[in-house]
């Protein structure tokens, strides 16, 4: 497999913790954003400047941004909607750098959802869209992103067509030509989970075949119906090493909006597991796995419920001298499967009928 070069965007501070408990202090988000400083991703999105009425958890962003702690190597962002969202960003730039892609247009793919989540109707988008190339030209922006949100489908509209998708794509793609900016990237955004491996695969083909400038390939996927890190080896699987896959991902796989329905279970692709399947292909992420599941695990003592990654709960596959204790006791519950991180003690009195120890000409000890 000819793989793209692929980059994280962590958005456990955001995506995830925007849908959990408002009563989670500064202190401990910031013992969560250290966790992840300490792995190795190179991009972390710490929160999001929106309005404290709607979404009360973000409320402590400016806070948290006086007093964390960079990491040297990451870029650490955050997510603003609207012009006062933006400044109170920029106040804070440094140790925040803006998120890349300010040449963006952007379309929901349903009406209703658009209205939900940001009070504005599609063709009130759809109209914004000169206003943005216009403010691009006048400040010298180089490349675009064209961008569709609900690409895939909605709870309240249904399936999306690949027409669809290519028609809005179009006529994005036509005003950055005509204004002499050449489009280089598409966002594809999938707040409700319906994006299916085999659809995502085709439509990155389409847009790969139409639109050859287009090299780097962004998927925010939420994965309500468990087909997310399946839609993201998809995409893996058709683009190239001359492109850039950017993924979206969640510590711990939390995550989820609001407005579409299904809140925390709405969920992401856990970044624990995407970097275990990334480097099981052989695709290096320069994440430290064992510090991500501890990171995981922060991140549920965090939140104060159990989350939804695999890898954080059964491990990386054991190879070498992290192979499993040959006469190691039955074990059966969650905390007893933690001996790959936490030792043998987790399974210390469990049912054990060796009568003599187990030797294999297939393990040297």
């Amino acid at each position: 497999m000819t793989s793209p070069q692929v980059h994280l965007v962590e958005e456990g501070m955001r995506e995830g913790l925007q849908i959990e408990s408002a009563d989670i202090s500064v202190d401990e988000k910031l013992r969560l954003l250290d966790a992840l400083s300490r792995t190795g991703l190179k991009t972390i999105v710490v929160g999001s400047y929106v309005s404290p009425k709607w979404c009360p958890q973000m409320a402590d962003t400016e806070e948290l941004v006086a007093r964390m702690r960079p990491a040297d190597g990451v870029t650490y962002t955050a997510l603003a909607l609207n012009r006062r969202g933006r400044e109170r960003m920029l106040a804070q730039s440094p140790p925040l750098s803006e998120r890349a892609g300010a040449g963006r247009t952007l379309v929901h793919l349903c009406d209703v959802f658009a209205q939900r989540n940001t009070n504005r109707t599609q063709q009130q988008e759809i109209a914004a869209w000169e206003g943005v190339v216009a403010d691009a030209v006048a400040h010298g922006t180089t490349e675009a992103t064209i961008a569709l949100n609900a690409a895939w489908g909605s709870n309240w509209t249904g399936d999306v067509a690949e027409e669809t998708r290519l028609d809005l794509l179009e006529a994005q793609h036509q005003l950055w030509t005509d204004a002499g900016i050449p489009v280089t990237r598409v966002w594809l955004g999938d707040p409700m989970g319906w994006n299916l491996p085999h659809v995502v695969e085709r439509h990155l083909r389409n847009i790969m075949e139409r639109w050859p400038s287009i090299t780097t390939f962004h998927l925010h996927l939420h994965d309500a119906r468990g087909a997310a890190l399946l839609s993201a080896y998809s995409a893996l699987r058709v683009l190239t090493s001359e492109h850039t896959l950017v993924l979206d991902t969640s510590i711990g796989g939390m995550g989820g909006c609001p407005y579409c329905g299904h809140g925390r279970i709405t969920r992401m692709i856990p970044t624990e597991d995407v970097v275990d399947l990334l480097e099981e292909l052989g695709v290096k992420t320069g994440v430290d796995l064992p510090a991500l599941i501890e990171a995981a695990h922060v991140a549920e003592s965090v939140v104060g419920h159990p989350l939804w990654g695999h890898v954080s709960k059964a491990g990386p596959r054991p190879r070498g001298n992290d192979l499993y204790a040959m006469d190691m006791p039955f074990v059966e519950t969650e905390e007893q499967a933690q001996h790959f991180r936490l030792g043998p003690t987790v399974y210390e009195g469990a049912l054990s009928p060796w009568k003599s120890p187990i030797t294999s000409p297939m393990r040297s000890q």
